[in-house]
């Protein structure tokens, strides 16, 4: 059985640990390989490995940092088709899918090459009498990653780029589940001219991620992934000192009024809701539909679904692949088998071209009542609820009264209708007719309420700011004959 390494020095690392978890092939439900779960010291080593070099690092010109962001952005868009393949292999999305998924982390490293504009600081001359100010950013030491299955490219590079970037050095902890192009990400980044050591992996799950929460050497910790354990690390990261931005859940509601053009809105509701079977935190989950545009969309978005093939990713015409586990696959079946809602299109039904595996086909539930779990719950797999409800204000209050807020989007003609809702929706990244709002790189990715546990959003300029920490200097030359002393106040004017 292939065995999956760490990556600690520069160089794939066998692990010691006695404890492996399986890697499974989703579109056939057998194991492909295992991960051996790192062990404590292995996590310390890594940490040291990284804390030991990160000052050479560090002290490495932005143009140097930045020359390295620009070669690994290149050797990741020559390896694109090699990475989809070996993500969508592991993962189960199609290779499209995954395709789109490296597209998207590549803009992070482009952003993340303009670190030596980015970084400038700023300065104030004569802030005093023969006084001058400036800020200058500086990184934080070394920083850790914790990331999710459902992304295993481009959620990494979410983080690491501008960590690099900025002269840390880092951890990365990917998903357990996928966790193979995370070593070829590294390897990249070696070839890149990145420094032995400045980039390191454990493989792992809960030991692992204790063990980097536990690390003293550890300064900041990012994480992507569910609500409750995002809370927990924000609470166990922060009480011990670190920066901390943990990403969780989300509940992303699609709004439709009734002037919308319906066929554009029932093709974004199927791609947003059924891309990577669903298990996306961008997903869109609920469909809100406004008014007499109900009826017409339903229909519009179940003759939709008859047509999406489901398979595995090595077949070219399917369009969604597996769920990642059978656990998870049974998990988001059972919704189905409970009350709360008119099952209009039955996935569990559906002639599954894809075989063995782990298969959900995309399901449609009308008229879902808000109490139900198919409204309060984060199913994260191929079920699309609707909502119908009267009026405008009563899908915003729908939006705002949710515990989560990562995403949402309004479909409308009405520019005056897609104003107000911006202006009103208590979320952290909207959509006008786009149904899935996710920001280019940048700007900055990040939710409110449930879905961030931090102050500072994920990637782009507020992915810099969190890697970094700003040093203010005031600074006087003046002439000695002038010097004195003064017990007061310093004086600026």
């Amino acid at each position: 059985m292939r065995e999956i390494p760490h990556w600690i020095g520069g160089r794939e690392v066998a692990g010691t640990g006695t404890r492996r978890l399986p890697v499974f092939d989703p579109a056939t439900g057998e194991v492909q390989a295992e991960v051996v779960a790192a062990t404590t010291q292995e996590v310390r080593t890594a940490v040291r490995t990284a804390l030991a070099v990160q000052p050479a690092w560090r002290a490495a010109s932005l143009s140097r940092r930045a020359e390295v962001m620009f070669r690994f952005r290149d050797l990741v868009d020559g390896h694109r088709k090699e990475i989809a393949s070996l993500l969508s292999s592991e993962h189960g999305k199609t290779v499209a899918d995954a395709a789109g998924e490296v597209a998207r982390g590549l803009e992070n490293a482009e952003f993340a090459a303009g670190a030596p504009h980015l970084l400038k600081g700023g300065y104030s001359e004569q802030a005093a009498g023969g006084v001058d100010v400036y800020s200058i950013q500086q990184p934080l030491g070394v920083v850790a990653g914790i990331t999710p299955f459902n992304f295993p490219a481009m959620v990494p590079m979410w983080m690491f780029c501008n960590a690099l970037v900025a002269g840390n050095g880092f951890v990365l902890k990917p998903s357990e589940k996928d966790p193979s192009v995370s070593l070829l990400l590294a390897d990249l980044l070696r070839r890149a001219g990145l420094p032995d050591g400045v980039f390191n992996i454990v493989q792992g799950d809960k030991e692992a991620v204790d063990a980097l929460l536990a690390d003293p050497d550890v300064k900041a910790i990012s994480f992507v992934g569910s609500t409750p354990v995002a809370q927990s690390i924000y609470e166990t990261g922060t009480r011990r000192g670190k920066r901390v931005q943990a990403l969780g859940g989300a509940k992303n509601h699609m709004i439709v009024l009734p002037d919308a053009d319906v066929p554009a809105a029932a093709d974004a509701a199927v791609s947003a809701g059924f891309g990577s079977a669903g298990e996306r935190c961008m997903a869109v989950s609920v469909v809100v539909a406004v008014g007499n545009v109900g009826d017409t969309l339903v229909e519009e978005i179940a003759q939709r679904i008859a047509k999406i093939r489901v398979g595995a990713a090595s077949d070219p015409d399917a369009e969604m692949g597996p769920l990642i586990s059978g656990v998870h696959r049974d998990k988001v079946r059972s919704y189905l088998d409970g009350e709360g809602g008119e099952i209009v299109v039955d996935g569990r039904r559906a002639d599954i071209s894809g075989g063995p595996g782990f298969f959900l086909a995309p399901s449609l539930v009308d008229k879902v009542d808000t109490a139900s779990p198919y409204y309060t719950d984060e199913i994260f797999g191929p079920v699309l609820s609707v909502v119908r409800v009267d009026t405008y204000d009563d899908a915003v209050k729908l939006v705002n009264d949710n515990p989560w807020g990562n995403g949402t989007a309004i479909f409308t003609r009405d520019g005056g209708a897609a104003r107000r809702f911006q202006y009103d929706v208590d979320c952290g990244m909207v959509g006008v007719n786009v149904p899935i709002p996710v920001p280019v790189a940048y700007y900055s990715f990040g939710g409110w309420k449930a879905s961030l546990f931090g102050d500072v959003h994920m990637y782009g300029p507020d992915g810099l700011r969190f890697y970094t920490r700003t040093k203010v200097v005031t600074s006087r030359w003046p002439d000695p004959a002038t010097s004195q002393v003064d017990l007061g106040f310093p004086k600026v004017r």
